[in-house]
């Protein structure tokens, strides 16, 4: 079981060293990360020395199984959740409290100043994101759990695909698999795009069937213990396009040269350089318009992000995704997407499911 007490710490040193009293943590994922509480509408007052979770009726129970010990503050029926904030700041006496920009509202912030006078908030941003990049021993595990279920999920659906099969129809039975192996549900909906509607890196699911293409894209991925897998795979349904044959080619020499790049130390933009200077050498640079990759975690995109502009560095413990892909709209497209884990030697990829471009022919 995860230390929370040992994540709150580290966020208390940090809180010292920028000088703020408190942090009130909004985000609902920032506050799971940190107590292991996995309900909604709660809030976490964060202080050098205490930590009280603001919460309703609702989650009387449920806390205190999945945060024993934790000091909470249920909310009485009729007050509001600012009232509430405004008090407990106001009874621990803080001047100066952090709040999580990217996710408190400004009609939260202007009910909180308010509500709690005399008290400063100070917007901050990736404080608790920033912990949250280095997964743990527990954490690598649960992603390693969620990469499990989300492929043997896959190698179900990938043997019992059908030409009357659709995209909608796939997709429903990959949740059922991966439910059926023990993941709580797909980490996001999964996509599925038959023939030229794999040239949508987020397509919409449709009712276009498998047999009106000889190829699809799939990108799924499982949540296990709250964390998360993605991935992506080509396959070959019907004839072999000659096209699609090379175009995967140079895809998967991108994402290969990509992973061979990663290591601690690594500079985030030159990795994602790695795969796109071989689609461009190829003669398809415009044809690969999104980042690189992306971290995974409690979230399935979290920091960091392997993409140009990003001149920070690799560390040991994290865990990204890496999915090159190149786009012909009206044609299709490919993209093939793996989980990769920095580790102090170098890197490790976390799936296992086959990229030979011969496996991935089904007929």
């Amino acid at each position: 079981m995860p230390d929370f007490q040992a994540r709150r710490e580290k966020l208390r040193r940090r809180l010292k060293k920028a000088g703020i009293e408190a942090l009130l943590v909004t985000d609902t994922t920032n506050v799971t990360y940190l107590t292991g509480f996995t309900g909604d509408d709660s809030f976490l007052l964060v202080t050098r020395r205490d930590a009280l979770l603001l919460s309703d009726f609702r989650f009387i129970e449920q806390l205190a199984e999945e945060c024993p010990g934790l000091e909470v503050s249920i909310r009485k029926v009729g007050t509001e959740m600012h009232e509430a904030v405004g008090a407990a700041l106001q009874a621990c006496k803080l001047g100066s409290v952090g709040i999580e920009a990217t996710s408190m509202t400004v009609d939260l912030l202007e009910r909180l100043t308010q509500q709690a006078e005399g008290v400063e908030f100070v917007p901050t941003k990736q404080l608790v994101e920033q912990f949250r990049e280095i997964k743990d021993r527990d954490e690598i595990n649960a992603i390693r759990d969620a990469v499990q279920i989300a492929e043997r999920a896959f190698a179900v659906i990938r043997a019992a695909l059908c030409p009357e099969q659709t995209e909608k129809q796939i997709a429903h039975e990959l949740e059922n698999q991966i439910r059926r192996f023990g993941g709580d549900r797909c980490s996001f909906t999964p996509i599925v795009g038959v023939g030229s509607r794999g040239a949508l890196p987020h397509a919409v699911l449709s009712d276009r069937q498998i047999g009106d293409s000889d190829f699809v894209l799939i990108d799924w991925g499982a949540r296990a213990s709250l964390y998360v897998s993605d991935l992506t795979r080509v396959l070959v349904t019907g004839k072999i396009p000659p096209k699609l044959e090379k175009i995967y080619d140079i895809v998967l020499r991108a994402q290969q040269a990509a992973i061979d790049a990663i290591r601690p130390g690594a500079v985030m933009q030159e990795v994602d350089a790695a795969a796109r200077q071989v689609i461009e050498d190829a003669g398809h640079a415009k044809r690969f318009g999104h980042s690189l990759g992306h971290g995974i975690g409690l979230q399935v995109h979290e920091s960091p992000r392997l993409a140009a502009g990003q001149q920070r560095t690799l560390k040991a413990g994290m865990v990204v995704t890496v999915e090159p892909g190149i786009y012909f709209p009206g044609w299709g497209g490919v993209r093939i997407e793996d989980d990769v884990l920095v580790t102090r030697a170098g890197h490790e990829v976390l799936s296992n499911v086959t990229r030979d471009f011969a496996d991935c022919v089904l007929s």
